[in-house]
């Protein structure tokens, strides 16, 4: 469906108004505690738990963020399993589990501390007025070296509904809007998906996007409820098993593995600037864990398996380096405002990220 220059005005008004709202409500709140204590799954490390004192004796600062149990936990989970954010000096600590749109307003009203977005959902945020910085580098597209499971995103067809749909481009000749599940908009899904669409001449306003949890995109797909299904890593599998046919992945965008798939890292302004250590240690200490995730990908599909409990496939590919460069921002920021998301040169990737916070 083709959106006038209104109907966008108030989708960004809704999404804002999202943002900005103060709300405490979590849905399955759970008493607070680490990731591992969360999962059942014990440390790793053998040196002190993770509740034990820093180095140098002083206490950890606790840091907070939301539980997850999807594709975005490997990173804080298995950080905190290897002991990491205590050699920081930092314990983090999950609250429970929130909807996509509490995320931001949980960091914004101090129920949480630390989150993870793409340029482009952190953008809209601070387009509306909030008040977030990105620290560091999250995930990465990895280039073609590698094997294709660990690339940001697959897209998936039901053969049984498309038998004539091989590849993302047959889609141009399916009559009518498509509807494409994914997490949530303004994300890595529709920028992905976009850049792919303008790629094989599909227009934008071909797709209709459905938003649902990638868990749930799988059998939204099998029963016919959407025409196309984008996941992540470790929902590969569970397409597969259910015999939906993939039709394209996110190196078909044809960004640079260093565009595609980036996302970071984010605290309050207010935040940073009261515990500007502990945030860098946060950051060296994810870093960390994201290198070993990126060594040890078995490993790290084994122990997030275990903790979602559901068929993992593989986690993401991790970036390696925490300073974050404005050419890897700028297409994201280019994209928005292509779509009339936020005005041409309102933002610049400095006001998304603080460059050279921590050391790479």
């Amino acid at each position: 469906m083709a959106l006038n220059g209104k109907q966008k005005a108030w989708i960004v008004a809704g999404i804002l108004a999202a943002v900005l709202i103060i709300t405490g409500a979590f849905l399955g709140r759970t008493r607070e505690s680490v990731p591992s204590e969360s999962f059942n799954t014990p440390a790793a490390s053998s040196s002190a738990p993770a509740d034990a004192r820093a180095a140098d004796g002083s206490e950890l600062k606790v840091v907070k963020t939301y539980s997850r149990r999807d594709c975005a936990l490997a990173p804080w989970l298995i950080t905190d399993k290897l002991g990491f954010f205590r050699d920081e000096g930092v314990k983090l600590v999950f609250t429970g589990e929130i909807q996509p749109p509490q995320k931001v307003p949980s960091i914004l009203n101090g129920d949480n501390d630390v989150d993870d977005l793409h340029p482009n959902g952190l953008a809209v945020a601070i387009a509306g007025g909030a008040k977030l910085k990105g620290v560091a580098r999250a995930g990465v597209e990895p280039d073609d070296s590698l094997s294709p499971e660990f690339r940001h995103m697959w897209w998936f067809v039901n053969p049984e509904k498309y038998p004539n749909v091989k590849s993302f481009a047959d889609l141009k000749d399916v009559p009518g809007t498509l509807k494409f599940s994914i997490i949530s908009t303004s994300s890595c899904s529709d920028f992905l998906a976009n850049k792919i669409l303008d790629k094989y001449g599909i227009p934008r306003d071909k797709v209709e996007w459905v938003t649902m949890p990638d868990v749930q995109a799988i059998q939204a797909l099998k029963q016919g409820h959407t025409d196309v299904g984008g996941v992540h890593p470790p929902f590969y599998k569970g397409m597969n098993d259910a015999g939906m046919i993939k039709v394209a992945d996110s190196l078909e965008a044809g960004l640079d593995p260093e565009v595609a798939g980036l996302g970071f890292y984010f605290f309050t302004e207010k935040f940073i600037s009261e515990n500007p250590e502990a945030v860098r240690g946060f950051a060296r200490a994810i870093n960390r864990g994201q290198k070993w995730i990126n060594d040890n990908p078995e490993q790290a599909r084994i122990w997030t398996e275990e903790a979602i409990g559901l068929p993992v496939s593989a986690n993401h590919y991790y970036s390696e380096q925490l300073v974050i460069k404005d050419e890897q921002i700028n297409p994201w920021l280019e994209d928005m405002e292509n779509q009339g998301l936020i005005p041409k040169g309102k933002l610049k990737p400095s006001d998304l990220v603080l460059h050279d916070f921590v050391d790479s």
